[in-house]
């Protein structure tokens, strides 16, 4: 089988690692087009053996974009198109039915309440997005809650299959020693309280919450992992908090491999060196970044968390909901800073539950299945009701 997976961009972000992963567990071939540019993420799915094609800087609203996207497709001979973000799934399933492949699955990775993919909701996207739904086989959400928003949306709920994101654990299994190099490498000592969190700087994260949270606990330093809009806003608020001295904004970091000898730059070193992590974000759809951290062993506080809010809780006990509040946060980082850092908890049953191999498997034999009866072979395939839990079994080793 020949799979072409169609992207709007591969800049940093958990869409676009998370197809890295996939990538690199999927039986079958697949070449990958962004509708942008190769960004960040590119260049290592380059490197682990998957060809990439850039349409161009013009961008997805590139009207010329359409048939030279036909065009790539005939070219290829896919026997499936797989799109992944809002742009690509209306721009790639209108190019794969043109072209003439009739098996077309989509992913949603990102269907925010009010604003899809943190652009504005208007009926004009919601109608390109229904129009461009029903040329596909199948839709993917990443999570319950954005099932249940693809239907409120109007897509078929016998066309919603639930696939979770799924997560590398031992990538980020804890390590003193790299967490004694990251230290280092950030000047941080080894008895300082370490604060972080990771994702994109955007306003629906509230990571000025976090900040605010953070000046009211004395001593404790601040590590934000990512890059966005608000990185400028973010950095005037801790100039005016009088806690920039604390506060390290770090960018973009790369969360699927390590750089060849710099592992403490990358992601599993920031998470090692961190005592507690925090997601501030009212408004995840999955939340990625609070398994990563599980997998490091890290107590984690989080406002919203599906991946963790669908599952029972003793699924992942050293994980906490808070209200998206600056004076209940900071309550609960003195909390954790009284108890001193470096601990180290095990790693949860829920981690387990996401690990990318099962999600590997259950996107194959979508593709199988999809491959097999074309547009019209998913129309009633099977989707969790609104509100069912999605794992009733989580412990079940047969799962």
């Amino acid at each position: 089988m020949r799979v072409l997976h169609i992207i709007t961009g591969l800049d940093a972000g958990g869409a676009e690692q998370q197809l890295r992963l996939l990538l690199r567990r999927l039986p079958v071939r697949c070449d990958v087009v962004s509708l942008t540019g190769v960004g960040t993420v590119g260049p290592g799915i380059r490197a682990d053996g998957t060809p990439v094609t850039a349409l161009g800087p013009a961008g997805p609203r590139d009207l010329p974009a359409l048939p030279r996207l036909v065009r790539l497709i005939r070219a290829g001979g896919y026997d499936l198109v797989h799109t992944h973000l809002f742009r690509a799934c209306v721009l790639g399933r209108t190019a794969a039915r043109l072209a003439g492949v009739r098996a077309v699955v989509a992913t949603e990775h990102s269907l925010g309440g009010t604003r899809p993919e943190g652009h504005p909701h208007t009926l004009r996207a919601r109608a390109a997005y229904l129009a461009s739904e029903r040329l596909g086989s199948a839709t993917v959400a990443v999570s319950a809650t954005v099932a249940d928003r693809l239907r409120a949306w109007g897509v078929p709920s016998g066309r919603v299959h639930l696939i979770p994101y799924g997560i590398d654990a031992d990538h980020f299994r804890f390590d003193p020693g790299l967490r004694a190099a990251a230290r280092k490498r950030l000047g941080l000592a080894e008895r300082e309280f370490v604060i972080g969190a990771v994702g994109r700087l955007a306003p629906g994260k509230r990571y000025d919450l976090l900040l605010r949270a953070v000046a009211e606990v004395p001593g404790a330093r601040l590590l934000l992992v990512g890059d966005g809009p608000e990185r400028h806003r973010l950095h005037t608020l801790a100039y005016g908090l009088q806690v920039a001295e604390r506060v390290r904004l770090l960018g973009e970091r790369d969360g699927v491999v390590e750089t060849a000898g710099d592992r403490p730059a990358d992601i599993p070193g920031l998470l090692a060196a961190m005592d507690l992590f925090v997601s501030p974000s009212p408004e995840e759809v999955f939340g990625l970044a609070v398994l990563e951290a599980l997998a490091a062993g890290l107590p984690v506080l989080h406002a919203h968390c599906p991946a963790l809010d669908e599952l029972p809780a003793e699924a992942a006990p050293g994980a906490r909901r808070i209200a998206p509040d600056a004076a209940r946060l900071a309550a609960a980082l003195r909390e954790h800073a009284a108890a001193g850092g470096g601990r180290r908890l095990p790693v949860p049953a829920a981690v387990e539950r996401y690990a990318v191999s099962r999600a590997a498997r259950r996107l194959m034999a979508l593709y199988d299945h999809t491959a097999r009866h074309g547009t019209d072979g998913c129309a009633r395939g099977p989707a969790p009701a609104p509100g069912q839990r999605p794992f009733p079994a989580l412990l079940d080793p047969r799962r």
